[in-house]
């Protein structure tokens, strides 16, 4: 496999995508995410230092659309693995192809073992997985580890066995080491505590709800046709919607749904109308496309004195 190598021990190279603090903000604007201070620094860190950055925040807050965005700035390759509990090394590192081991041995007729196992453990035969993809990579490579705290406490020991040095040894194989290292985010939200060691090895950023000016910025630049009484009155809403106490909380990716979806409707032509012409039936109506439970939605409609 490409990246094989005899490993010395030594960690692969920084190649920084990023000039500065302010470079980060303007090519991550230029994918249209805007960055607020917080979070270019340490982007910029995160690619000048060779560190894996930790996001943590509230889900739909943009943590896994910042690595996208990193992605597309820096024209390097998005690489994404996704955690869930259960998941294992064969699903993060590598796994062979058994079945076709096993046709492979069978086409060849019968040869000793010792002659066989030099086919069957080749490149051809091996399935990477996340891990090993991002590591043998040559080229700019961002490698997203999406909500490892939904992982089990066992998977931590392996990415900071990876993170660590960038290598991954296939016995059968060898060592894959990294020639260019990955700029790294693993993202979390908070439903469990990670482990101190994991979080030593990370840069750490906390991404939370934006405040009002942030919220109706991100709608002038994904939802261009919004008025802005329409913004400023959806922003509003939604804002009170996540003081309230309900299961989960309207994400930015949800508000601007919700602008395409009042847009949809006709609420935009009457921008100047009371309200940016939002009415209280039309906002009951498209409440379920911010709240996705319906304990939620009746204490949105209770609160909002929506009927």
């Amino acid at each position: 496999m490409t990246g094989s190598t005899e490993y010395t021990g030594s960690g692969p190279q920084v190649v920084p995508s990023f000039t500065s603090v302010d470079d980060v903000v303007a090519r991550l604007r230029d994918t249209g995410y805007l960055a607020d201070d917080a979070t270019a620094t340490s982007t910029f860190l995160a690619d000048r230092l060779g560190k894996p950055l930790l996001v943590e925040g509230p889900a739909g807050v943009g943590k896994t659309e910042l690595a996208k965005s990193i992605a597309a700035a820096t024209d390097a390759e998005l690489v994404r693995l996704q955690c869930y509990e259960g998941i294992d090394e064969a699903r993060a590192l590598y796994e062979w192809n058994h079945a076709k081991q096993i046709l492979h041995i069978q086409a060849t007729g019968n040869r000793a073992w010792e002659e066989a196992k030099t086919d069957i453990f080749s490149d051809e035969f091996l399935l990477p997985r996340p891990l090993l993809k991002a590591i043998s990579r040559e080229g700019s490579t961002v490698l997203l580890i999406d909500e490892v705290d939904k992982a089990d406490v066992d998977m931590e020991g392996l990415l900071l066995e990876v993170l660590s040095d960038f290598a991954i040894t296939i016995p059968e194989m060898g060592t894959v080491a990294a020639q260019r290292r990955p700029i790294v985010l693993l993202t979390s939200n908070a439903t469990r505590e990670l482990s101190e060691a994991l979080k030593r090895r990370c840069l750490y950023l906390y991404i939370d709800f934006p405040d009002a000016e942030r919220e109706k910025e991100i709608l002038a630049s994904r939802v261009p046709n919004l008025s802005a009484s329409l913004s400023a009155e959806l922003v509003r809403i939604v804002g009170v919607l996540r003081t309230l106490d309900i299961r989960k909380k309207p994400s930015v990716a949800e508000t601007i749904d919700w602008a395409h979806t009042l847009l949809a409707l006709g609420a935009g032509e009457q921008a100047d109308a009371k309200r940016g012409g939002l009415d209280d039936g039309l906002i009951a109506r498209t409440l379920g496309v911010v709240l996705k439970h319906r304990p939620d939605l009746k204490t949105a409609l209770k609160e909002l004195k929506l009927g």
